[in-house]
């Protein structure tokens, strides 16, 4: 999954659209985006909230 793919979701599928860590995740993905951070920031915070929302499975490399 890309981070294009992350924000798709965080956007238009998630669960929980008011939780915190969603804003979150959403936030690093735009960072990522600009160039401010690295991919990684963007799994990090998509993981939690998944993990946060109940739709975390596992992780996979």
């Amino acid at each position: 999954m890309s981070v294009s793919d992350a924000a798709e979701v965080l956007l238009k599928d998630w669960p929980k659209p008011a939780s915190k860590t969603r804003v979150a995740a959403i936030e690093a993905c735009l960072a990522v985006f600009r160039g401010e951070k690295p991919p990684r920031v963007a799994r990090q915070a998509f993981i939690a909230a998944a993990k946060d929302a109940r739709i975390f499975l596992s992780e996979q490399n």
